[in-house]
C-alpha cells in the first residue's frame, strides 16, 4: 500500500496494492502491520456501514469527548470526501481538503482523531464501508454546517443536496466546540 499525505497532517489517501485478473480483484483493505510502518498505530473497535442516494450530504460530523479515527472506504458509487481540522492548535485548523473516493479506484482514506467528516454522494448511489477508533455516542456527536461560508467548501454539488434533519441544524466553525 502507498500512503500519501494530504493538505491537512496526520490525514493519508492509501492507495492499496490491486491484484486483478480475469476473475476480479483482491486487496488489503486493511493490514495493522502495513499501517504501523506508514506510522499510524491504531485500534479500531467498530465497523459502519452506509448507503446513501444520489446528492445525498452526510455531514460534517465529530464526537468532542470520544474522538474517532475513521478509515473510511467506498465500496460502491462514488463520493466527494471531506475533512476538517477541528484542533486549535494545529496550523491547519480550520482548513479543509476533499478528495473523491470511488469503488472503481479503492481508494482508502485515514482521518485521525481531530477532525470533522462529511461526504457528498456524487452517483446514483454510494456505499461507504469505515472503520472507527472509538465507539459512536450519540449525544457526544456534533455537526458543523456543510455550507459554513467561513469554511467555504466548493461541494460539488449540482442542486440543493438531501440532509438529515441533524445536519440541516449544523453550527458554523466559529460556533463549534472544538478540540484544544
Amino acid at each position: 500500500m502507498k500512503a500519501l499525505a494530504t493538505e491537512l497532517p496526520g490525514v493519508l489517501l492509501i492507495e492499496p496494492q490491486v491484484f486483478g485478473d480475469d476473475r476480479g480483484f483482491f486487496y488489503e483493505s486493511w493490514n495493522a502491520r502495513a499501517f504501523e510502518a506508514a506510522g499510524v498505530p491504531v485500534t479500531f473497535v467498530q465497523d459502519n456501514h452506509s448507503r446513501s442516494a444520489a446528492n445525498v450530504l452526510r455531514g460534517l460530523h465529530y464526537q468532542l469527548r470520544r474522538p474517532q479515527g475513521k478509515l473510511v472506504r467506498v465500496i460502491a458509487g462514488e463520493v466527494f470526501d471531506v475533512v476538517v481540522d477541528l484542533r486549535r492548535s494545529s496550523p491547519s485548523f480550520g482548513k479543509w481538503t476533499g478528495l473523491r473516493l470511488s469503488a472503481q479506484d479503492k481508494h482508502i482514506l485515514w482521518i485521525p482523531p481531530g477532525f470533522a467528516h462529511g461526504f457528498l454522494v456524487t452517483s446514483d448511489s454510494a456505499e461507504l464501508l469505515y472503520k472507527a477508533t472509538d465507539y459512536w455516542v450519540p449525544e457526544d456527536e456534533r455537526t458543523i454546517a456543510w455550507n459554513d461560508s467561513d469554511l467555504a467548501i466548493d461541494w460539488p454539488l449540482q442542486s440543493q443536496p438531501v440532509l438529515s434533519a441533524k445536519d440541516a441544524r449544523g453550527v458554523p466553525l466559529a460556533r463549534a466546540e472544538t478540540y484544544p
